[in-house]
């Protein structure tokens, strides 16, 4: 599927499951090396498209189905049994930032299983309406954000291209549910102190959800000062779909993913495997996750299925807190955010979150590297708000508010941090 933010990805994506054809959803803006191994390890029949588009030389060899949206237009016939529910529903391909992207097997249960459990946590129903500006080629904007109001026989108003004119529009015309990623609400929050009708607008609103990466505490801070309306998050990856969320008929925890969801098991692991039982809120460890969920494994890849799993748990690669009411945090990705300091496991997340309430920080990550003493030392990577802050006013200001061995010892500024699409910092591509 060229997944452009249309009504006819939509359709296609529909269509594509009451055909019991599994589809690979493809981001228009990939490059020519990664669509070519998209199509080379997937082998497409066709490629479903709005049929304006002008799609790239490494599609045009396929079959081109161009998507009708005319209601009247029935000239598709469903299957005439439902597909067995450990068939596939999706490829989804991942980021790639350890090699070439995975395609990863998504069943019709893991996407059932996760859509009813998000139903039961959000209490979401068919009277309820979505509204959302996100891309549709993953999971958050095509199977939470399209499937998800089909599931429950809702609504859902796309904006196309996000804009808080356009959720403003939305919000105020009726629509109930919004879902956007930290850097939308990072823009809402901006706008609150000039923007009654967008203030007045989030009121409404019956749920505010965040996903894709962690939403700083600051915009929780802001969103909730303004509107007095909660931002819930929740936690999820390709491989799993949805794992963890906020119940909206339970606490709620700035800056936590909430709690399991319905069918989902959860453990917190150590370097050496060992399962932490711990729920102090500090220790720190690797999420595993198993239940309906997950998905089937790795298109054509069995050995990188086998890596990723142990004895039926996923390794997300993801490091967390628990608290005691059962709470999880997230502090960052093993590989990139768990950094390693004078024998403590410190999380970049919470430092990030105690850097942004520093005068003059706009933006900020938080990386680890070599260090000869410390083993890694804590190295910020800061966007100045006017005037750069000192890198010992910086350090000075976490050791207030954390323990001092995660204050950083480096700061590096920069105009911006490089994002993905989904606003994600690539933290792979900063350096020294």
């Amino acid at each position: 599927m060229w997944a452009t933010p249309t009504l006819e990805t939509a359709v296609a994506t529909v269509a594509a499951l009451l055909a019991g054809t599994p589809a690979v959803p493809v981001n228009p803006a990939s490059g020519e090396r990664e669509l070519t191994h998209i199509v080379t390890d997937s082998t497409p029949a066709a490629v479903l498209t709005a049929p304006e588009a002008e799609l790239p030389p490494t599609l045009r060899d396929l079959p081109r189905i161009d998507v009708g949206v005319d209601p009247g237009d029935t000239t598709a016939t469903p299957v005439g049994t439902e597909p067995d529910a450990e068939a596939p529903a999706f490829v989804v391909y991942t980021s790639g930032t350890t090699g070439p992207p995975k395609g990863v097997v998504l069943s019709r249960r893991a996407v059932a299983a996760s859509l009813d459990a998000l139903t039961d946590a959000w209490q979401w129903t068919g009277d309820d309406v979505l509204t959302h500006g996100l891309p549709l080629f993953h999971v958050h904007g095509l199977i939470l954000g399209v499937l998800g109001p089909v599931r429950v026989g809702g609504a859902l108003h796309h904006v196309g291209r996000f804009s808080t004119a356009a959720i403003t529009a939305e919000l105020a015309g009726g629509a109930t549910m919004l879902f956007g990623v930290p850097t939308m609400y990072h823009r809402i929050a901006d706008e609150l102190d000039h923007d009654p009708a967008l203030v007045e607008a989030l009121r409404r609103a019956r749920l505010l959800v965040s996903g894709s990466a962690g939403l700083p505490l600051r915009d929780h801070e802001r969103i909730a000062a303004h509107t007095g309306r909660r931002v819930i998050e929740r936690y999820g990856m390709t491989e799993t779909l949805m794992n963890t969320s906020v119940r909206v008929d339970g606490p709620h925890r700035p800056g936590t993913v909430g709690v399991p969801l319905r069918d989902v098991r959860l453990r917190l692991v150590d370097d050496d495997g060992t399962v932490l039982d711990t729920s102090d809120g500090e220790t720190v460890g690797e999420v595993q996750v198993r239940g309906p969920n997950l998905f089937s494994g790795y298109l054509n890849r069995p050995d990188a299925t086998a890596e990723a799993c142990t004895d039926g748990w996923f390794r997300t690669g993801d490091m967390a807190t628990r608290d005691t009411d059962g709470h999880l945090r997230i502090v960052g990705r093993k590989s990139t955010d768990l950094i390693k300091s004078g024998g403590y496991r410190i999380g970049a997340g919470e430092i990030e979150n105690a850097l942004l309430d520093a005068p003059g920080v706009a933006e900020v990550a938080v990386t680890g590297e070599p260090d000869d003493d410390l083993g890694e030392r804590v190295v910020a990577w800061v966007v100045p708000d006017g005037e750069r802050p000192s890198p010992e006013a910086l350090a000075e200001h976490v050791t207030r508010r954390l323990a001092a061995h995660k204050r950083p010892r480096v700061v590096r500024y920069l105009d911006a941090l490089p994002r993905n699409d989904m606003g994600k910092v690539l933290k792979r591509a900063l350096d020294g």
